[in-house]
Parts: C-alpha cells; sequence; structure tokens
C-alpha cells in the first residue's frame, strides 16, 4: 500500500494545539510523548481511532517558536478527507468556532474548504464522492456522517514538478493523475493519504520554517524490507542520500531531502500505537521509549500540563 503515513508539523502553545485538534477538528488524541531528538517537548498525534497510516497528523509544540513563512520548498497545504456532502456542515461548525475560512473553491473537481490553525498552519477539508462510506472517529459533537476520514493529501510549493515528481512515482508509489492549471496532481493506491499535489511556483519567494510550518511528510513503507527497497532506488536512480534507520517506537524511519527542499520520510506500516498501550485508551498517558524511562520524572517536571489530555 502507497500513500501518506503521516505529517508532522510545528506548532506553538501545546494545549491550544490539542484543543484545536482534538475539539475543533474532532481526530483522537493517538499519542503523547516527546520528541526523541529533544526530549523536553511534547510530540503530539492525531489521527482516527487507531492512528492508521494515511490519518496521523503530527506536531513538535515549541511554545517560542517564531512564526514560519510561507513560500517555496516548503509545505503549502495538509488536507483532510470528508464526504462531498459534509462540506456546508464543516463551514458552519468552523464559524461557528471562531475560525477563518477561504471562499469555496474547487480543485480538480472537488469541493475544497481552506483554513488556518491557530498558529497558522494552511489546512483545507476536501469533499470526497463515496468517503461517507469509510469508517470514521466521531468525537466533540461531531455526527459520523461529517467527521474527518483521515488525510486526502498535501500540496508542496516548489519551483518545478518534474524532479519530484520522478521520485514520487519511480519510488513512493504515486502516478501522475492529472494536471489544474499551476497544480500537479499525483496519487497513491491508498484511499487516505492518497493524494500529492505540486504547485509550481517558479522564482517565487523560498519558504523559511517555524510554527505553523510542516516539518516534514512521511510515506508509506508496509515493512523494513520495503523501505530499504525505497531507499536504495532513491540512492541509485536518483543519486539522492538517505539516512540511516531510526526507530520512532511507533514505526522506523528513514529521511531525505527531495529535489524541491522538502523534508520527506519512509515510515514503515509496523508496529503501530498499540504497542505501548491498548487500543481503547490511546493518547491517555505519556508515553516514553525504553531510553527515555529512566528520566521520567525530570521529563514530566518540565513538560506542560495539560488539562483534559486522557
Amino acid at each position: 500500500m502507497s500513500g501518506i503515513h503521516h505529517v508532522t508539523a510545528i506548532a506553538g502553545n501545546a494545549a491550544r494545539n490539542l484543543d484545536f485538534y482534538t475539539r475543533t477538528l474532532g481526530l483522537r488524541f493517538v499519542k503523547k510523548t516527546v520528541n526523541f531528538d529533544d526530549p523536553g517537548t511534547y510530540h503530539f498525534y492525531y489521527g482516527d481511532e487507531a492512528g492508521s497510516p494515511g490519518t496521523i497528523l503530527t506536531f513538535f509544540p515549541w511554545e517560542h517558536a517564531g512564526a514560519g513563512r510561507a513560500g517555496v520548498g516548503l509545505t503549502q497545504e495538509t488536507a483532510f478527507r470528508v464526504p462531498a456532502a459534509a462540506i456546508g456542515y464543516w463551514t458552519h461548525r468552523l464559524i461557528e468556532k471562531g475560525v477563518a475560512v477561504d471562499a469555496p473553491a474547487r480543485r480538480f473537481g472537488e469541493p475544497v474548504l481552506e483554513f488556518a490553525d491557530p498558529d497558522g498552519l494552511r489546512l483545507a477539508l476536501i469533499g470526497v464522492a463515496g468517503a461517507e462510506a469509510e469508517a470514521a472517529w466521531s468525537a466533540n459533537g461531531i455526527p459520523a456522517e461529517h467527521a474527518i476520514r483521515g488525510f486526502h493529501g498535501v500540496t508542496l510549493m516548489l519551483d518545478q514538478a518534474a524532479p519530484t515528481g520522478a521520485i514520487l512515482t519511480d519510488v513512493l508509489g504515486f502516478t501522475e493523475a492529472g494536471r489544474d492549471g499551476v497544480w500537479v496532481r499525483y496519487r497513491a493506491d491508498a484511499a487516505a493519504g492518497g493524494f500529492l499535489d505540486i504547485r509550481e511556483a517558479k522564482g517565487f519567494l523560498r519558504g523559511g520554517m517555524g510554527r505553523g510550518s510542516v516539518h516534514h511528510v512521511a510515506f508509506r513503507a508496509v515493512d523494513d524490507a520495503a523501505q530499504a527497497a525505497m531507499a536504495q532506488k532513491l540512492s541509485e536512480n536518483h543519486r539522492v542520500a538517505v539516512t540511516e534507520q531510526k526507530d520512532r517506537q511507533y514505526f522506523r524511519s528513514v529521511y531525505f531531502r527531495e529535489p524541491g527542499g522538502v523534508l520527506f520520510e519512509i515510515a514503515t506500516d509496523e508496529p503501530g500505537f498499540t504497542i505501548d498501550e491498548p487500543l481503547a485508551t490511546l493518547g491517555g498517558a505519556l508515553k516514553l521509549p525504553p531510553f527515555l524511562e529512566e528520566h521520567r520524572a525530570e521529563l514530566e517536571s518540565v513538560l506542560p500540563v495539560l488539562e483534559g489530555a486522557a
């Protein structure tokens, strides 16, 4: 199965981030852990009931992070799938919650509702015909028939689409699926997380990473062997350097910069988020990898208190 595994972004205030994604958008708080490379910072995971690949949006909430700047070389937008008939519901819900929404639009024939989270991260809800038949996590008063069904995909803003497209099609399991003005669409075989759009903006100002920016986009590998084969293709066919594998507890990862400058990851589908807590109580406790467990008391003393996080 190919497609997007997860998207990781940078937030500011941790409690505000938790409130928006659980209480406004109705995603499940799947995992509360720390940034393994910066353990004094939380790492939040949101998704469907089980945190399935293709539904997982994660955040590093750095309280004092400066604002990012949109531009070339970054992810422009992260989009979720909802049933086509749910766009009207979400327009009203977001306005009632005080979220500014852009004028209704269509892209590749589908209705698009665009807005931003409290840190300025650009988001969209895409109305997908037939999505109402897919399973959904429903919470915080959102009827199941309107609930988010995982990712639709992401949009990258790049100087040119072709070099990145070559990696998407040769390595990551996507095919070119169409063009719509300045957008080039690539499609994978997964329903959730199955699209990646590139907006060509040659000569446009380069973006700057910060609060409200996507840090990286991760793509699916069914297991270690598939991941290794993809890494080998990147090296041999595209002369792209790939990191060593890193154990992220819930998946195993390698990283690389695609030709346009966006940080990409290849993450294994296994083992998943129930490796250290039951499905019924996902997100209820601070979970640490074994190498950090001895520092639990120290970490808990510096991490912000999250009311209602359980």
